[in-house]
């Protein structure tokens, strides 16, 4: 193994940018100019989608040249248009933020807690069911509340 190409695969490991599939892009650039490099995502997308808008590629002959369907062509295109380079680096997924236990259950949570020490975590996922609507896992509740609070702004 070349030790240069594996420095650069866990730097776009790191970044969150190494291609899951490298092997699929078939396109004859990435296999004959140094360059272009088939691990590199962000490389990829940005050549299938300059390949389409430039060299007037078909959608279908490009997503399939580069490795990827046309729904993902697709939502390329939208991320770049509207977001450009940084907008073809993929996302973090699961959610953004806490949606179930908000700042404003767990500022619920602690006025209960400063008022009834003794509550366990149970008994609070009971009474943020019964306030909130919201079913929480008991365990969820402790490592929310293992956490130190967040500076607010």
């Amino acid at each position: 193994m070349n030790p240069v190409k594996d420095a650069k695969s866990e730097a776009l490991r790191q970044q969150g940018v190494l291609h899951a599939h490298p092997q699929h892009v078939t396109d004859p650039l990435f296999h004959t100019h140094e360059f272009f490099d088939p691990r590199d995502l962000i490389q990829v997308k940005y050549e299938m989608l300059r390949r389409v808008q430039v060299e007037g590629l078909s959608i279908t002959a490009a997503a399939a040249a580069f490795g990827f369907s046309r729904p993902a062509f697709y939502q390329a295109q939208v991320a770049y248009q509207q977001h450009g380079l940084p907008g073809l680096i993929p996302l973090r997924p699961g959610p953004r933020r806490a949606h179930k236990l908000s700042s404003e259950v767990l500022d619920f949570v602690l006025q209960h807690l400063a008022q009834n020490p003794a509550l366990k975590a149970v008994a609070l996922t009971a009474l943020i069911q019964e306030a909130f609507g919201v079913t929480v896992h008991r365990r969820s509740l402790e490592r929310a509340l293992a956490r130190p609070p967040k500076k607010r702004r």
